[in-house]
């Protein structure tokens, strides 16, 4: 046991200093003296630091301890235990090192001799301590002193602050927590270029200068631990690793699948390490990975306060906190205003939690980069959870990043700038969002960075506006609920990417399909979901060749809406209802599939664009009547279409209605065990290369055109009532 662990005890033994630490006040005030009094064995009183200053230390031996009332004044919370070290020549910052100014010092005051008074602590600090009691004088020089201290794992601040530097540490191990109260950043240090890392309270590790740069031999697969590497004698169990991946080739400038700091758990063998990370993208053999070890800041938290934003751009504007190749560093309680880069920054971070923070007012929502809540780069294993925004340009950014979970955030004011829940789409994989509110834009941020995501998941979400149609692979959404707003977003769009999308359960006005990959090995389902378009929507979009299924869906107020895609179509018991006079459905699909379900005002009519094949089936019912006067028809398109129509109820009460209308091009058509109610039916013989009409029921129809029986057509066999 050193010699200061023992006074520490002996001090905490004989005066009960642990109470007088808690409580800041408990030490009896007296009149400031020269000559101190004693407050137990061998242990002296002061009142103030100025009274402590002033005392002779001429004739004190080496160990006395002291205890100190107060900082100012007796009882103002600034209560501490000292000890003297008379071989001392520590810099006096006022806190935890205290230089005496008295006549015992020989030597001026700026160049005092040796002996210092030195705070003996538990390893929880306090401002007050060091004489901050608000934001009068800049706390930097306070804040360094203690953080510089090894012994020290907890700083508190019990009053408001003031901070004028932008201090960098590669600290570990250590709270700060500034217990709620109110942190000005008025006049701070100008900040760098583009630079997000310039925080109040930055925390980095060290990047050594080990590195291993390897083209891999052969494939690694997707969702594995185990790395191919040139000599797995270079790495060492337990230690921390910045592993990255070259660019894509012919890709962004910043497109890499893989960007992550990682731990090396198992050397698997002589050329092969195990990490404690499930890659989320295949890497082609030849790709180039480089290595570099890094000594992570590791369990460095900080928590409450109330952070007032200083500047209106990149070098003047302030904000609290960064991590860069940090583990294990969680961030609570930070409540913003006015800050310029994100209140939270993180890089190359493993393992975080971020919770019950807000930001309101950023200066800029238009700044790349600029007016977040909290944004992660080349991140893993990270929670943001019960944050709050309002008017600002994210509320969380995910970029490159992996195994995160975002729960109940909500943004508002949302209208200009930037949407609360974003990825930028560098190759994001396995994100959870749940229970959010606001706008939610995932990997759009351009090419530059790749556009692409997997296995995002989004459950139980309201919003004005939601889009995923870059190259989202299996995205899953539950519950999503869009809801148009005349402020920003009148159409109340939601859009999917169709590379494995499931989507369950939502409610929007707009929706629309998209397709900008072809990854997954999933259908593309859109069930139990409601939306409403407007006139004219294209619900599934030209580039989209992947199958796309709506089952259970209710499609309301419909007037044209579009199929514009080649890829297969299928609803299974949707509900579709067209607007008074409405166009009907114009479909481009190849094959259209109709299995049960209701379409009403509606109808569908086929492009031709293409060859196409339609199916109707499983006892889907036709009703009502359209702007096209036909319930089933085409255009005069060149392509050749396929009718197969069974167990079919159409029903019309518009004398000109046709349930089927066939009169241009090339068909195929095909109509067993169906029921007509009132209306028509067109089947124009020209436009027929083969019918089939039989086992119908046809009540009050009239055939306006009908094809002869001959080698390729029947049409008998009918009930006609």
């Amino acid at each position: 046991m050193s010699a200061v662990d023992s006074s520490r005890r002996h001090l905490l033994r004989v005066s009960g200093l642990a109470g007088l630490v808690v409580a800041g006040s408990a030490v009896t005030t007296g009149t400031a003296q020269a000559a101190p009094t004693t407050s137990g064995p061998g242990v002296l009183h002061a009142d103030t630091v100025d009274d402590l200053r002033a005392l002779n230390t001429k004739t004190l031996s080496d160990g006395t301890q002291l205890l100190l009332a107060g900082y100012h004044r007796a009882g103002d919370g600034g209560a501490m235990a000292l000890r003297w070290n008379k071989n001392s020549t520590a810099p006096h910052n006022g806190g935890t090192v205290i230089t005496p100014e008295n006549p015992g010092n020989k030597n001026p005051a700026n160049k005092p001799g040796k002996g210092r008074w030195h705070q003996l602590h538990t390893g929880v600090l306090d401002f007050r301590t060091f004489g901050h009691f608000d934001t009068t004088h800049p706390a930097d020089t306070a804040l360094d002193a203690m953080i510089d201290d090894p012994t020290v794992h907890r700083i508190e601040a019990h009053t408001d602050l003031h901070f004028q530097k932008r201090h960098l540490w590669n600290r570990s191990n250590i709270e700060l927590d500034f217990g709620g109260h109110h942190i000005t950043t008025t006049g701070i240090e100008k900040n760098t270029h583009d630079n997000p890392f310039g925080a109040v309270l930055s925390f980095r590790g060290t990047v050594t200068t080990t590195t291993v740069t390897y083209a891999l031999p052969g494939k690694v697969i997707e969702l594995t631990d185990n790395f191919p590497v040139p000599d797995a004698k270079a790495f060492t169990v337990g230690q921390w690793w910045a592993v990255q991946v070259a660019p894509v080739e012919g890709g962004g400038g910043d497109e890499r699948e893989l960007q992550k700091l990682v731990e090396i758990t198992e050397i698997i063998d002589a050329t092969h390490v195990r990490v404690g990370y499930l890659n989320g993208w295949e890497l082609a053999a030849g790709r180039t990975l480089t290595w570099t070890r890094v000594e992570p800041v590791r369990d460095t938290h900080v928590r409450n306060m109330l952070f007032e934003g200083a500047g209106d751009d990149e070098y003047t504007g302030s904000h609290p906190v960064s991590y860069e190749y940090a583990v294990g560093c969680d961030v609570s309680g930070i409540h913003a205003t006015g800050t310029f880069w994100p209140v939270i920054m993180r890089r190359w971070c493993t393992r975080f939690r971020t919770e019950e923070c807000s930001l309101k007012n950023p200066p800029t929502v238009m700044y790349g980069g600029a007016g977040y809540l909290t944004q992660q780069i080349y991140c893993l294993y990270g929670r943001v959870a019960d944050c709050t925004t309002s008017n600002v340009r994210h509320l969380n950014d995910l970029t490159a990043s992996a195994y995160c979970t975002v729960v109940n955030c909500h943004g508002d004011g949302d209208d200009e700038g930037g949407n609360p829940f974003t990825t930028h789409g560098q190759y994001e994989h396995d994100l959870l969002f749940d229970g959010n509110s606001g706008l939610m834009d995932i990997a759009n941020s351009g090419a530059q960075w790749g556009i692409s995501a997997k296995r995002i998941t989004v459950r139980r979400h309201v919003c004005s506006w939601f889009t995923a149609n870059t190259k989202i692979t299996d995205l899953t959404l539950e519950d999503v609920t869009v809801i148009a707003r005349p402020t920003f977003d009148q159409a109340g769009t939601l859009t999917v990417n169709a590379d494995g999308a499931q989507v369950r359960g939502c409610t929007a006005k707009t929706f629309a399909v998209a397709q900008r990959s072809a990854r997954s090995t999933r259908p593309t389902v859109i069930s139990d979901c409601s939306f409403e378009p407007p006139a004219e929507a294209v619900l599934v979009q030209t580039p989209v060749t992947a199958p796309v299924h709506f089952v259970r869906c209710t499609f309301t107020g419909l007037d044209g809406a579009v199929l514009r895609g080649a890829g297969p179509v299928h609803f299974t018991d949707c509900t579709l209802t067209g607007a008074d006079g409405a166009a009907p459905l114009s479909v481009g699909s190849a094959d259209l599939r109709i299995d049960g379900g209701t379409y009403t005002d509606t109808g569908i009519e086929l492009s031709a664009a293409r060859d196409q094949r339609i199916t109707v089936t499983g006892g889907a019912r036709l009703t009502g009547t359209n702007k096209a006067g036909a319930l089933l028809g085409r255009t005069a398109g060149s392509g050749t279409v396929i009718w197969d129509l069974s167990a079919v109820s159409s029903t019309t009460s518009g004398a000109g209605t046709a349930h089927v209308r066939i009169q241009d091009g090339t068909n195929h058509y095909a109509a067993t065990g169906c029921r007509f109610t009132g209306g028509t039916l067109h089947l124009l013989p020209a436009a027929l290369d083969s019918a089939l009409h039989t086992s119908c029921v046809e009540q009050g129809t009239r055939r306006t055109a009908m094809p002869a029986n001959g080698g390729t057509a029947r049409t008998d066999g009918n009930l006609t009532l």
